[in-house]
């Protein structure tokens, strides 16, 4: 066995509460160098009368390590344990205190886990995991009111300039929540709505005024009240990162200077503060914006400022949570203050940071209970663009980001294909709908919060902003109905099987230089798999079935799939795919 391969930590991602009850424990091998490894369990203070152990399942495998897993229920909320870990001709023993060819005496010097405080787990809200959600760019989704239409806005469904207005308002997407209830969605992210002079309102003057331009508070609490009566959630964007050159303290910054009572709410090098369009800024911005002076999350005033913003609209509307810009960009120290407010104001609010990377470190149950997955996209795009796939490669790296985070944590992580600060997803697969719709299926069949940008649905393109960031388009002769039908089929049958949202996520078939591949989701009561020919000619795949008489069906028409002499066998057209289920016994 390969010893600097193996690795366990009695915390983070390694080990830690599911729910109140059952705990998760992770071991990380060298890929297969392991074949079996057992938990070794037992309570610190009575070892003989609580000790059990637990085989572990291999979960998962990327390029470089296997990784197995088991869980536990420990009667008293507490418990010690070690690993064993077997290979064809040697076994061996992982405590904290190193590695030995033969048991150590329990417990002393094993892992432990002193006691399991619910307040400590991961928590997210129950209701984000079962969420389809829909971004709307209220400039873009919909004109419902064009008494409030900014000076100089352009008619409906021009080509978007980086500067340009359409009109869209909190009046649109009322008139439009029948369309949404019929596509399926059941939450929607609203892109920034508070008082700034941008299309896109990234850059706020007024934290507390709503944009005149979309509409009033009035407004906002309508459509708020309209979409829950449609059981739709909804979540704003907070930009607590950066203001506008307008946000009135940072006026008060370019007029006084040093002297200015908010000279600390921003990063000021030196005075007089000059905001110019070309060179070097002497204060702190968003990117090289000038226009998006970095707000200083550290000085009091400002922290109580914003937490006060983020309390005033959940309870002055019962906004349902935030989506966080650059939230990676904030102190840890802000967010989990954040939290507090938040969860306080209302328990079920849902916490999403925008975070392009591996975000662990925000996600331990202390700030926001997800991040915008794009290693997601950047690993389903690639894969399923690609003339000549790598099925083994796919598996590998979704493996590695799945091993990224406990898996409570998974089943809420914002995952996504495009959004407004990428081209059009149909642009990206240039228009080619097939592939499209194998990357929107595995989207919808995997494991987390999937979220579908407006207008991708019914096949709306473009590339890099402004050109993504087009009108909705509502004339229906205009409107790709096709696509718009397979969305909503695939988010009725995720909206069906809680399976598809709670279940085991598991590679059955990934080769090397072939793009078929077969996934599974997996529960107690029901089985997944979903078929998938990444190909541009028809294809047969197989997979062994365990019993001649596996109840096996299609999802979607229920028409039987019986297995034959130990195989189910499925001819897919090229980049066709099917998905199957079973029910299991109770």
């Amino acid at each position: 066995m390969q010893i600097e391969s193996l690795y366990h930590s009695p915390h983070t991602k390694w080990a830690y509460s599911y729910d109140s009850s059952t705990f998760h424990l992770r071991v990380r091998t060298k890929k297969n160098d392991v074949n079996e490894v057992t938990a070794i369990t037992g309570d610190k203070y009575d070892w003989d009368n609580y000790h059990n152990d637990y085989p572990m399942l291999k979960i998962a495998t990327d390029r470089y390590f296997d990784y197995w897993e088991t869980e536990l229920s420990p009667a008293q909320k507490r418990f010690s344990y070690a690993f064993r870990l077997q290979s064809e001709e040697e076994t061996i023993w992982m405590t904290e205190s190193g590695i030995y060819e033969e048991q150590p005496h329990p417990p002393a010097g094993y892992y432990e886990m002193p006691y399991m405080h619910e307040i400590d787990g991961f928590k997210a809200p129950e209701w984000a995991k079962s969420a389809i959600f829909y971004q709307i760019m209220p400039d873009r989704f919909a004109n419902g009111d064009t008494s409030n239409d900014p000076e100089g806005v352009l008619e409906w469904g021009e080509q978007p300039t980086l500067d340009s207005h359409f009109g869209g308002d909190f009046q649109g997407i009322l008139n439009h929540l029948d369309y949404l209830t019929e596509l399926g969605v059941t939450a929607i992210y609203l892109t920034p709505i508070f008082e700034a002079p941008s299309n896109h309102k990234y850059d706020t003057v007024d934290y507390r005024k709503v944009d005149p331009h979309f509409g009033d508070t009035a407004l906002l609490k309508e459509l708020v009240a309209a979409c829950h009566a449609q059981q739709i959630k909804v979540v704003l964007d907070a930009v607590f990162n950066h203001s506008s050159v307008d946000f009135p303290p940072f006026r008060d910054v370019l007029t006084n200077g040093k002297q200015s009572k908010y000279a600390d709410w921003f990063h000021i090098r030196d005075y007089p503060v000059e905001v110019k369009k070309e060179g070097p800024l002497n204060y702190e911005t968003f990117g090289f914006f000038a226009s998006m002076p970095k707000l200083n999350t550290t000085n009091p005033e400002v922290k109580q400022y914003l937490l006060d913003v983020a309390e005033h609209w959940l309870q002055e509307v019962k906004i349902d949570g935030w989506r966080l810009d650059v939230a990676n960009e904030i102190d840890h120290s802000f967010w989990r203050d954040f939290r507090k407010v938040v969860k306080r104001a209302n328990p079920e609010a849902y916490i999403i940071g925008e975070a392009w990377s591996d975000s662990l470190r925000w996600l331990l149950g202390d700030q926001f209970d997800s991040v915008m997955n794009y290693p997601f996209s950047d690993r389903v795009l690639p894969f399923f663009q690609a003339e000549q796939p790598n099925g083994l490669s796919f598996a590998e790296n979704m493996n590695h980001i799945l091993m990224r985070y406990p898996t409570p944590t998974n089943e809420v992580l914002f995952n996504l294909l495009g959004s407004h600060d990428t081209p059009r997803v149909l642009t990206m697969f240039k228009e080619n709908k097939s592939r499209l719709k194998l990357a929107v299926t595995f989207l919808l069949t995997y494991l987390g919060t999937p979220c579908i940008f407006y207008g991708d649905e019914i096949g709306l393109k473009g590339e890099q902003d402004p050109d993504c960031r087009k009108c909705m388009e509502w004339d229906e002769s205009r409107q790709d109905k096709d696509l718009f039908d397979f969305y909503k089929r695939l988010i009725a049958l995720r909206k069906e099987h809680e399976v598809l949202r709670f279940g085991r996520f598991t590679f059955l078939r990934a080769d090397a230089e072939d793009g078929r591949i077969i996934y599974e989701r997996s529960s107690e009561k029901e089985v997944f798999t979903i078929w998938m020919n990444h190909a541009e000619e028809t294809s047969i795949l197989a997979q062994p079935a365990d019993l001649e008489t596996e109840d096996w069906q299609d999802a979607f028409s229920g028409e039987p799939v019986k297995p034959n002499d130990g195989f189910i066998s499925m001819e897919l057209e090229p980049f066709g795919f099917r998905i199957l289920r079973r029910s299991l016994p109770r």
